[in-house]
């Protein structure tokens, strides 16, 4: 009977991992090691040594050799030059090569597109291939915008050399033919062109009405007429004052007149002399004489209170009344008054004018009123010939602006078929001859893949493992103290423990405390 020694160890005082605890459990799994190892590292260099790599790259160059003119309404196109290509350019082309639009032309042109099933053994459509494929290929590319310089690099890597030079020339077309669509859109000549056209129909429409319009007015230049009715218009009004002035004037000369013509005789005495009237007088003193003799004669005859004798007292009576009022006669000489008779014709002169200077003024107030209506349709038609030119105006522009603008496309499009572009190829890609990885650098690749999926796999199988080893697993995963040890000779594992005394297997937890 194999006889077993018990070894009695100390504590120990630390428990933590060390290089020879990471040897041991290498040691401990050395054959899941050994195989991870040789067949990461195996298979690594087969399958690279199988299906080699190529890589080809294409290099794209921004520069400033084209200047085009922004497409505004302006008459002017804005023109911004700058000699520097800015880091936001240089990241617009990067995203605009890797667009989906450019890389599915590349995928169609070089015939990625593959035939295969989905997940789960599902048949693909051909949508579903295309974006596959698209997919793959965004993978295998890298674009890179070179620091400090206008240089765009793109990198393709496949398993066969002439695929790659195929795909990043088509990967060059199908960009410089994206930018040029971005940046020079197709269509504008056309576009400007038929603006022309309909510009110029305008024009000549505009031209045609600017040319009617005199023959439909009968005024070839209805403002400047408008103005001459104003000035001949402004004469009218001073003339109206001034009859109206007239017309005051007048009428307080004829007040005065009239006036005057009340205090004016119409004729003046020139002569003046006293006669007496003697044949009257004496016919009327020889009657009296005869009466007093009838009286005489009758009184002799007759008494006082005869009636006929009282007759003939009174008329003795009345005639010498008669004799007693007699006067001398005046002889009196007159002529017309020259004032007077300046006043009467001045009189009528003037109420003559008055009359004449109220029916100027009634005339002309009708003039007026005719002058006003006439600048008010003279008004109207410059205002309608004023549209009519500036319509004729903007036409002209409109024409003249799009006929630049059809220029500017035309030398454009011109600049565009010439391929005269901001971008070009700086270097194509060629066929490689050689893969892209070196055998040493193949190598050393395969040799740190198996050492880390070697080492996972030690790790791994070791947390996974709850059967202890040494004193130390025991102490650490249990918390109690080792007493002692009996070491396994059965299966002869010398482990190096912490007091540098052989390692056996610990005895179960219950036989150790």
């Amino acid at each position: 009977m194999e006889t077993q020694e018990l070894i009695v160890r100390p504590k120990p005082t630390d428990l933590s991992l060390t290089l020879r605890d990471v040897v041991r459990i290498g040691f401990h799994h050395r054959k899941a090691v050994v195989l991870c190892f040789l067949g990461v590292f195996l298979g690594t260099v087969v399958s690279a040594l199988l299906g080699p790599r190529y890589k080809a790259e294409t290099e794209i160059l921004l520069r400033r050799e084209r200047v085009d003119p922004v497409v505004t309404a302006q008459q002017t196109s804005p023109v911004m030059v700058r000699d520097e290509i800015s880091e936001e350019e240089l990241n617009s082309e990067v995203e605009l090569i890797s667009s989906e639009d450019v890389l599915r032309n590349v995928v169609v042109n070089t015939g990625l597109i593959k035939a295969g099933k989905g997940w789960f053994g599902t048949k693909r459509n051909p949508d579903q291939q295309l974006a596959a494929a698209v997919r793959s290929l965004r993978g295998s590319l890298s674009i890179e915008a070179l620091p400090k310089t206008d240089i765009i690099r793109v990198t393709y890597t496949s398993r066969k050399p002439e695929m790659t030079a195929r795909v990043l020339d088509a990967l060059d077309s199908a960009y410089l033919q994206k930018h040029e669509e971005l940046h020079h859109p197709m269509g504008q000549f056309a576009f400007f062109d038929r603006q022309t056209a309909k510009a110029k129909q305008e024009l000549e429409n505009a031209e045609n009405s600017l040319r009617e319009f005199p023959n439909q007015t009968a005024v070839p230049d209805p403002t400047l007429a408008r103005d001459i009715t104003l000035q001949k218009l402004n004469e009218f009004n001073s003339s109206i004052g001034q009859t109206q002035a007239a017309i005051a004037e007048t009428r307080q000369r004829i007040a005065t007149m009239e006036q005057l013509e009340k205090s004016t005789p119409a004729r003046l005495t020139t002569q003046m002399k006293d006669a007496d009237d003697a044949p009257v007088l004496q016919q009327m003193k020889s009657t009296l004489l005869n009466l007093d003799l009838k009286r005489s004669e009758m009184a002799s005859k007759y008494q006082s209170t005869y009636p006929p004798l009282e007759e003939l007292d009174r008329e003795i009576v009345s005639t010498k009344a008669a004799i007693a009022r007699e006067k001398p006669l005046q002889d009196v000489t007159t002529d017309e008054n020259p004032s007077y008779l300046w006043l009467n014709s001045e009189l009528v002169k003037a109420k003559a004018e008055l009359k004449g200077y109220e029916a100027k003024e009634v005339e002309t107030e009708a003039i007026v009123r005719s002058t006003l209506a006439t600048v008010r349709q003279l008004d109207q038609a410059g205002v309608e010939q004023q549209a009519l030119l500036r319509t004729a105006k903007t036409a002209e522009e409109n024409y003249l602006l799009y006929l630049r603008k059809r220029e500017e496309s035309r030398i454009n499009d011109a600049l565009d078929q010439a391929k005269l572009l901001n971008v070009g190829v700086a270097e194509k890609a060629t066929v490689p001859s050689l893969p892209s990885q070196s055998p040493w650098s193949l190598g050393l690749i395969a040799f740190a893949l198996a050492a880390t999926l070697s080492g996972g796999l030690v790790f791994a199988l070791e947390n996974f493992n709850v059967s202890f080893r040494t004193p130390a697993e025991v102490e650490t995963g249990l918390n109690v103290m080792v007493l002692a040890a009996i070491p396994d000779q059965q299966h002869k594992l010398h482990n190096v423990n912490g007091n540098g005394t052989s390692g056996t297997r610990p005895l179960p937890p219950d036989a150790t405390s």
